[in-house]
C-alpha cells in the first residue's frame, strides 16, 4: 500500500505531485492496466518475448554507442 504523509507547510498540490511519482515509480497504474483484462498465456509468453527483444536490442544499442565513442577517442 502506498502512503503519502504530508509534511508541515506542503501544499496539496506538492503532495499530489509526491503522490503521483510514488506511484508512477511502484509501476501500480502499470500493474492495474496489465491486469484489467484476462491476457491468455500464449499471449502472455508472446509479450514478454517481445518486451525480452526490446530490451536486448536497447542493450544492443548501448554497447554499440559506447563502442563508437571508444574508437572516436583513440584517434
Amino acid at each position: 500500500m502506498i502512503r503519502v504523509t504530508i509534511r508541515s507547510g506542503e501544499t496539496p498540490e506538492k503532495l499530489l505531485q509526491r503522490f503521483k511519482r510514488t506511484v508512477a515509480k511502484e509501476g501500480l497504474l502499470k500493474e492495474i492496466k496489465k491486469r484489467s483484462f484476462y491476457e491468455k498465456p500464449s499471449e502472455e509468453k508472446r509479450r514478454k518475448q517481445r518486451e525480452f527483444e526490446k530490451l536486448m536490442r536497447k542493450k544492443d544499442r548501448k554497447i554499440s554507442i559506447k563502442e563508437t565513442r571508444r574508437k572516436h577517442r583513440r584517434r
